[in-house]
């Protein structure tokens, strides 16, 4: 019996060192991305969160690019071997490769806080299972009926939180009005206290997003995994409140997307599929949270800085609301006339991304630019290879809207809602949000940095380090 224990002991052994030489000699024939591992476990991740949190996160990139390839190089992040993908080219063979090279993947640290524990093993199945629903709801002809709510929210916020004060916060503000939009649109939530308790663990979650994932009492990474634990029961809270309010067949006043995601899962017969809804939602209101609160705050930010880009948005915005009658909320047809102030926004996103970059996983051997990205490594594509690139931005530093009119930039050198069939399918929703809020502050307020120089930090979004204080002055547009 001994015996027999020790032979396959020694078998399995055996079994493991020959998958293991085999594998190695099989990536000894490989020309494999240059690059740098870094230090063990955690490789390069120290230096990389190092430059978001000094507010030059292009560095880690740049630098890396010119050393090693402008094409692509590898770096160790979150304890995986990385592939760096680069330029136009690069972000185009991701985004359209999708189930054919490469598959959706979130390092296990983020996982663990967005995710369910039962979820975290199988986040693509979750992301595709998403993708399959989501953009029937939030394709443009769905989301028209929201305008005049966003445009409602937007003016309550501004008379309530801002036209009372000379001095405000912009990035708090913001995330108040984006996070309260989007509870409305996404459940139909409203109510003041539960909002409260939704939003406040999202400062936490995000912050520990990119940090070293250990899950020490105190640590950034610790506090993100107990937020995201509030805001996971808290969200299964409400879906069980309204999964009981559609099995007893109260009347709905409108169908939101919570709504529809519990009736596709009545027709799949997926009866219990309360956690998956949950983990669908959460990634939309991460986005809604941090990532359009600064890309509005970065907007803001950049029309002080520059009065005659406000000027010319303000121009454009009391046009559409001169042709309004006394109490009309904005429609479709108003927000298709805001095509100057689409343009300021993605200026003002090609220089302070909100979302730097996405993670993939290598489901096979592959080949791009004379290298080979073994199967099972992580890619990354990121904004910043591209975004202040004078290959594709000619004298990147500058703010000029222009460069989006006509045609805009090359295909796949701007990309902050990703490209192809891998578009985020918030993209829509995220633009009329944005220029509905534009709408409103610019026609309602002037306004100037109290701090002109005040430094942006990335955690990992880039945000004003006191969260852009400025002073308010109200206007009479019209």
């Amino acid at each position: 019996m001994v015996l027999t224990f020790l032979h396959l002991a020694i078998l399995g052994l055996s079994l493991v060192f020959i998958i293991f030489f085999h594998r190695r000699s099989k990536l000894s024939g490989f020309r494999l991305p240059p690059g740098n591992k870094g230090w063990p476990i955690i490789g390069e991740t120290l230096e990389f969160a190092m430059n978001h949190r000094r507010g030059c996160p292009e560095k880690f990139v740049i630098d890396r690019m010119c050393k090693f390839s402008p094409e692509v190089f590898k770096t160790s992040l979150f304890g995986e071997k990385l592939v760096v993908f680069c330029g136009a080219s690069g972000n185009k063979l991701l985004f359209s490769s999708h189930s054919k090279y490469v598959t959706s993947w979130w390092p296990p640290s983020m996982a663990k806080v967005w995710y369910f524990p039962e979820n975290q093993e199988n986040t693509v199945e979750v992301c595709n299972k998403m993708r399959s629903v989501l953009p029937e709801f939030l394709k443009p002809d769905a989301l028209q009926d929201y305008i005049p709510v966003m445009d409602s929210m937007a003016k309550e916020q501004l008379e309530t939180d801002w036209s009372p004060h000379k001095q405000v916060q912009v990035f708090s503000l913001s995330k108040k009005y984006t996070f309260a939009s989007a509870c409305k649109v996404f459940m139909n939530l409203i109510d003041p206290e539960q909002l409260t308790r939704l939003s406040n663990p999202f400062t936490h979650i995000v912050a520990g997003l990119i940090s070293i994932p250990i899950k020490i009492p105190g640590t950034a990474f610790s506090r993100a995994v107990e937020g995201g634990r509030i805001v996971r029961e808290e969200l299964l809270a409400v879906i069980r409140q309204r999964k009981r309010e559609l099995l007893e067949n109260k009347g709905l006043k409108s169908i939101d997307l919570l709504t529809r995601l519990l009736l596709a899962s009545f027709e799949n017969g997926e009866t219990n599929d309360e956690k998956q809804i949950a983990n669908k939602i959460i990634g939309l209101l991460v986005a809604s949270h941090d990532t359009m609160s600064t890309a509005l705050t970065c907007i803001l930010n950049y029309l002080a800085e520059y009065p005659q880009v406000y000027e010319d948005v303000l121009h454009e915005q009391v046009e559409i609301a001169k042709s309004k009658t006394p109490g009309e909320l904005l429609n479709w047809d108003d927000v298709k006339k805001m095509k100057y102030s689409w343009c300021v926004a993605c200026e003002a996103m090609r220089l302070s991304p909100p979302v730097p970059g996405t993670f993939r996983e290598a489901i096979t051997d592959f080949t791009y630019a004379g290298f080979t990205i073994p199967k099972g490594w992580k890619t990354f594509w990121t904004t910043y290879s591209t975004n202040r690139n004078p290959n594709y931005f000619p004298d990147p530093e500058k703010f000029d809207p222009s460069r989006f009119e006509g045609r805009g930039p090359a295909p796949y050198s701007f990309v902050p809602f990703g490209g192809g069939p891998r578009m985020c399918p918030g993209k829509e929703y995220a633009r009329l949000a944005t220029l509905v809020f534009m709408h409103n502050v610019v026609t309602k307020f002037k306004w100037r940095k109290v701090n002109p120089d005040e430094k942006i930090i990335y955690n990992p979004t880039p945000t004003p380090e006191n969260g852009l204080l400025i002073h308010l002055e109200i206007i009479n547009s019209t």
